[in-house]
């Protein structure tokens, strides 16, 4: 399977202009290829070949006074420029086609100096290799220092060189590696995922959620009401810009490591797991849009999902429409829906008395085919009434057989 392993890259002065550069290039690329396309499109033309466009936009550009400076960064990562174009057309009509999985792709739009993200991607053929002292060394622009938190598993053949909105660098390979099956285990769980608690267990374990936007709030509006008022155009503007940045990056940075460390216990711990396909665009568009995105219960899945492959776990992903809050795990009895501030409620058929969330979890499991007891969810246990023919006792010491008047 593949894997992505980023490291924090610090460069000097003169490489981080070497890679403005590159970002410009790599970006003055597409945005030509794209204008290409775009332009025999509404011509009715065919699409340009990626040959054709390399030829136009790289080669014969280079010759131009106005594209000359294409010549100062390696050739390989204007070629990876226009794979790219290609690779998100290609995506974009089998999106249409409806033979991609997952959610639709937008068509492939213009990139900017201001975007948020800029990206080149060097492949064996620039010649990019990690030195014996450490650093990555990439093709016209010198060796970049790395901190090193890991070892690649195998040697990778791609590096992509990324700075954040932050003004962060960042260097990303895809190496291939074997699955870790661990030892087995017999626990499974199912997998309640809300805002009150960030992920509640069918065995009763509540997660409370960290809300890491929520408490770094003051701090962010105090940088964002200090970017306000900086004149647009100006280097403070700049600087300040640069401060939310950040603050930003530290709130995604947090909640990243929650969910790496959550999703590792979890798929360590259980042999399978179980959790609901949420809505969540569907959420997002309600008045707990803040929390629903803070909460960033895809990532979490998503996170599930690969490990448990990785590590030889079975990962289930139940339907979004599994009445899974109102059905009671005790006797399987639909109760009907429920208001949200309803955190306990009483099966009118058994008499149970539930968690909600917890109700909710063991029934994520058993729409998955787990192996879990409904014990959990009981706020205490349903009163077993007693058979016709057990024995009792009256208070006097006489016997007598409850279920019957006596004579």
């Amino acid at each position: 399977m593949q894997l992505r392993y980023s490291f924090r890259l610090y460069p000097n002065g003169p490489q981080r202009s070497a890679l403005a550069r590159a970002f410009g290039c790599a970006r003055v690329v597409f945005n030509d290829a794209l204008r290409i396309r775009k332009d025999a499109h509404e011509n009715g033309l065919p699409y340009p070949k990626i040959g054709d466009l390399s030829k136009q936009v790289i080669t014969e550009a280079k010759r131009t006074e106005a594209r000359a400076w294409l010549g100062e960064v390696s050739a390989v990562l204007l070629q990876q420029s226009l794979r790219d174009l290609d690779t998100a057309y290609s995506n974009f009509f089998a999106s249409l086609k409806g033979t991609r999985k997952g959610p639709e792709i937008a068509e492939p739009r213009f990139k900017s100096k201001r975007d948020n993200r800029q990206t080149v991607r060097f492949t064996a053929n620039a010649r990019w290799s990690i030195t014996t002292a450490g650093d990555l060394r990439l093709p016209k622009i010198g060796d970049v220092r790395v901190k090193w938190s890991r070892t690649l598993p195998s040697p990778p053949s791609t590096v992509t060189v990324i700075k954040d909105a932050a003004g962060r660098y960042f260097c990303s390979f895809v190496v291939e590696t074997d699955p870790q099956h661990l030892p087995p285990v017999a626990s499974e769980i199912g997998i309640d995922l809300g805002l009150g608690h960030f992920a509640v267990l069918s065995d009763g374990t509540k997660i409370d959620s960290p809300r890491f936007l929520r408490r770094a709030e003051k701090r962010l509006r105090r940088t964002q009401q200090n970017l306000s008022r900086k004149s647009k155009g100006s280097k403070n503007r700049e600087k300040a810009r640069l401060r939310v940045a950040r603050a930003h990056a530290r709130v995604a940075d947090a909640r990243r490591e929650f969910h790496h460390q959550l999703s590792t216990k979890l798929i360590s711990d259980n042999q399978a797991v179980a959790v609901e396909d949420l809505a969540v665009k569907g959420l997002a568009r309600t008045r707990l849009a803040k929390s629903v995105y803070d909460a960033g219960w895809s990532v979490f899945v998503a996170m599930l999902e690969y490990k448990a492959a990785r590590f030889g776990r079975t990962f289930h992903r139940i339907g979004r429409f599994e009445p899974t809050s109102q059905v009671c795990s005790a006797c399987g009895v639909q109760d009907g829906p429920k208001l949200l501030h309803v955190r306990v409620w009483t099966c009118g058929a058994c008499g149970a008395v539930l968690d909600r969330d917890i109700n909710a979890a063991v029934n994520v499991a058993k729409a998955a085919g787990l192996a879990v007891s409904a014990r959990g969810a009981q706020v205490r246990p349903v009163p077993v009434p007693a058979q016709r023919v057990e024995a009792g006792t009256r208070r006097d010491g006489q016997p007598t057989v409850v279920g019957i008047p006596a004579l």
